[in-house]
């Protein structure tokens, strides 16, 4: 993290729950059934479910099992927006967003790879999810409450069709064909 990111974070409050609930309600709003934003959003709660899912398990092997489930969705959801969302941000004039979401994922498989080298059953293994999981959900909150939305707005139609296309494709091929 920058001087400039704990700075900002230091003075700027974070987004309660009820902000992201908020925020993820215009989201719905906006996506179409089955669009590339709905798909987001629905990997959005599925990640949402997989963090719970971990910092639940009752011990080290639950934690690990649970744990690979989380990398696996959370990969392929990285790597579906890196090579579909971002670049169309970018083209869409919004390569300041682009980047930024490129730094926090790449801060979060950073973390990921931490967590893989921690006790299971320790407190710090919780500790680090729990970490992890609050970053995720303050991106996440940034994509639904403006990066999305205007993404969604200014692409063309006959982009958003494509966007959608590939952003499936993306994320099928690395969590596989029943996701």
């Amino acid at each position: 993290m920058s001087v400039i990111d704990k700075v900002v974070n230091a003075v700027t409050p974070a987004e309660t729950a009820k902000d992201r609930a908020d925020v993820r309600v215009k989201a719905r709003a906006i996506a179409s059934p089955g669009d590339w934003f709905s798909l987001i959003l629905d990997h959005h709660v599925r990640l949402e479910e997989a963090f719970a899912a971990t910092k639940v398990a009752p011990d080290g092997p639950s934690r690990v099992a649970a744990m690979k489930e989380l990398s696996v969705v959370l990969m392929g959801h990285a790597i579906a927006e890196e090579a579909v969302i971002y670049p169309a941000m970018g083209g869409a004039g919004e390569k300041g967003h682009a980047t930024t979401g490129y730094d926090e994922q790449v801060e979060v498989k950073l973390e990921m790879a931490k967590l893989e080298k921690l006790n299971p059953a320790s407190q710090d293994f919780l500790d680090k999810v729990e970490e992890i999981r609050q970053a995720v959900a303050h991106h996440m909150y940034e994509e639904e409450g403006d990066w999305y939305p205007e993404l969604k707005k200014n692409a063309p139609a006959t982009d958003q069709a494509q966007i959608t296309k590939r952003y499936e494709e993306e994320f099928k091929r690395y969590v596989g064909a029943d996701a």
